[in-house]
């Protein structure tokens, strides 16, 4: 990049570790950002004040790619420049729920390096007293904000539950959530607020590289435990129905990332959901899903399903075999899923997982376009990629090779204006507000 194209922006402060963990920024290099194989020094324009509740990270095994000022370079350092000898590390960035990463941390893999754990890493670097992380705003509500889960009135709720369900094995379940996981899910129906969490099925027939809850690849941790047991009926409808009677525009949701696919416990939930429908017709019965049984997903419809959430890491389906690695169906099943449920007049999501470089390729990009004039969904909920963002970008690579990106701001930008119509966002909206924009 030349310096006249810099001066026209303020650059960001690189940002490194020490072999102790501690963070300090590096004097006269920019931080750069990654997307896929592509390296852009970050400015002022291209990043945002850290949000809350976002957490830094040293990255272990691996060299931080910097931009050097003075040389109007990219270096790729070993060590600390003004303290030969001292290694150093990169950082990265895991935001806060309702942001959606532009670049991931800039880096080299050492020699031997282990896969990074199940996180999304995105580029971050310091000015003016504040870290600055290169991500784009898709939801402003704070559905998860940590700010409004204190412990104390989690706890309270938590208790209040113990009474009033003291047999529900699922209430026990979302307590371990809530208070060893932390998840904000289950915080949130202790809470007694926004959307409250059903996971309900122990098994997955996809087998998706970053599974959180099951890992077969021993060198890679999965983040969560996964439910052991299957709840029945009347624990499922307990647990959504104290939820609904009691929250103003409710929802509960099958599919959590601690369980498999829900369209495999159908025989518990489709039951469940008759017993919430014939007790209230409030509330929104949400179902997170790969979608891989239509069939199936429409016998839920039948029973009270509003909406869907469908996961997907890209439309094309070489990219998404890859990535899911489905046992038992086919991309042409997850295409025909959203096309029952739009057929329907079911609120369609997609889980769109976000890897700048993969996501912003224009072979994706036209990819996506193709698949939403095809299927018309309602909503993109934009979410970042838990996996080793350089290994991602090489496996989908691999799979389909990839031009330079065109940015992720870009692409938002271009595909709202295409489609003027289509919601973003972060969180399951409540039926309420469905096709409000």
């Amino acid at each position: 990049m030349k310096n006249s194209l810099l001066k026209k922006e303020k650059l960001v402060t690189a940002v490194v570790a020490n072999p102790k963990g501690e963070i300090f920024e590096l004097e006269g290099y920019a931080a750069v950002g990654m997307s896929g194989s592509s390296f852009l020094p970050l400015t002022t324009h291209l990043t945002v004040n850290m949000p809350y509740g976002g957490e830094l990270m040293r990255l272990p095994d691996r060299s931080p790619v910097v931009y050097n000022i003075s040389r109007n370079r990219f270096e790729t350092l070993k060590e600390n420049p003004h303290r030969p000898g001292e290694p150093i590390f990169p950082v990265a960035a895991f935001n806060s729920p309702g942001y959606v990463l532009s670049f991931v941390s800039a880096y080299k893999e050492n020699k031997g390096a282990d896969y990074l754990p199940l996180f999304s890493y995105g580029a971050v670097g310091w000015q003016k007293d504040r870290f600055r992380s290169a991500a784009i705003l898709v939801d402003r509500e704070n559905r998860q904000d940590l700010r409004l889960m204190k412990i104390k009135n989690v706890m309270a709720g938590v208790h209040q539950m113990r009474k009033k369900m003291p047999n529900n094995r699922l209430r026990a379940h979302l307590e371990k959530c809530a208070l060893q996981y932390g998840c904000p899910a289950g915080k949130n129906f202790f809470l007694g607020r926004y959307e409250a969490p059903l996971p309900t099925s122990r098994y997955c027939n996809a087998h998706c590289l970053g599974c959180i809850s099951l890992q077969k690849n021993d060198k890679i941790k999965n983040s969560q435990d996964r439910i052991a047991f299957t709840p029945t009926p009347r624990e499922i409808s307990e647990v959504a129905l104290e939820h609904i009677l009691k929250v103003k525009k409710s929802i509960v949701s099958f599919g959590q990332g601690c369980e498999g696919d829900p369209l495999l416990a159908a025989e518990v939930i489709e039951p469940a959901i008759t017993v919430i429908r014939s007790a209230t017709p409030h509330g929104t019965i949400n179902m997170n899903t790969n979608g891989s049984k239509p069939d199936v997903l429409e016998q839920l419809f039948d029973a009270g399903l509003d909406s869907i959430r469908v996961s997907l890491n890209s439309v094309r389906k070489a990219c998404y075999d890859t990535y899911f690695r489905p046992k038992g169906y086919d991309f042409s099943d997850v295409q025909k899923s959203i096309r029952i449920a739009i057929g329907r007049k079911k609120f369609v999501s997609i889980n769109y997982l976000n890897c700048p470089g993969v996501t912003d390729a224009p072979e994706e990009f036209e990819a996506l376009i193709a698949f939403i004039k095809q299927y018309p969904i309602h909503m993109i909920q934009w979410r970042n990629l838990n996996f080793d963002p350089l290994r991602y970008y090489n496996i989908m690579d691999r799979a389909s090779k990839h031009r330079k990106p065109l940015g992720m701001k870009k692409i938002l930008n271009k595909i709202k204006k295409i489609f003027p119509n289509l919601k973003y966002g972060y969180f399951n909206p409540p039926k309420e507000n469905f096709y409000k924009i």
